[in-house]
């Protein structure tokens, strides 16, 4: 079982599942202060068992020079997302997580608003973890498709 499912059996009995998620998400976002995540304006806006979701505004800082969404920002998102999702999944106090591989395919381009990437567990292994990411608009149009596999190492 994930650390988060036995966290989250254990917490919510006392606080209840609502409470627990705004302190999973508090902790996500907080922990996105000084880096990528921030300069981007990534947040945490929803968890579950199996899934954690991300959103990100869309406007001229992450643009191409034809005023659209940046391909390599929609990347940002989807890592960062996923990454996160699999350091909430595991027990962060033991391991450590990167990202090493992803790929991408991108399906419609977005000029402004937010866009939303959802990262969905599809192999949680030993070391490594198989993460889906549907990134969408406001409107859950699909606008990108990520696959992302990330690796726990052992702190030491």
């Amino acid at each position: 079982m994930a650390f988060i499912a036995i966290v989250m059996l254990n917490f919510t009995k006392n606080i209840g599942m609502d409470d627990f998620k705004e302190k999973i998400l508090k902790v996500c976002n907080e922990s996105s202060k000084d880096t990528l995540m921030e300069t981007l304006q990534i947040e945490y806006v929803d968890v579950g068992e199996d899934f954690l979701v991300g959103k990100m505004p869309v406007n001229s800082k992450v643009h191409q020079p034809d005023g659209v969404l940046h391909g390599g920002a929609m990347v940002a998102l989807a890592e960062s997302v996923g990454s996160m999702a699999s350091y909430i999944f595991l027990d962060a106090q033991k391991f450590f997580v990167r990202g090493i591989e992803i790929s991408a395919n991108h399906i419609k381009s977005v000029r402004e608003g937010d866009v939303f990437a959802k990262a969905l567990i599809l192999h949680k292994g030993r070391t490594t973890q198989l993460w889906d990411i549907k990134i969408t608009d406001a409107d859950e149009q699909l606008i990108s498709v990520c696959k992302l596999t990330t690796i726990s190492l052992p702190k030491k």
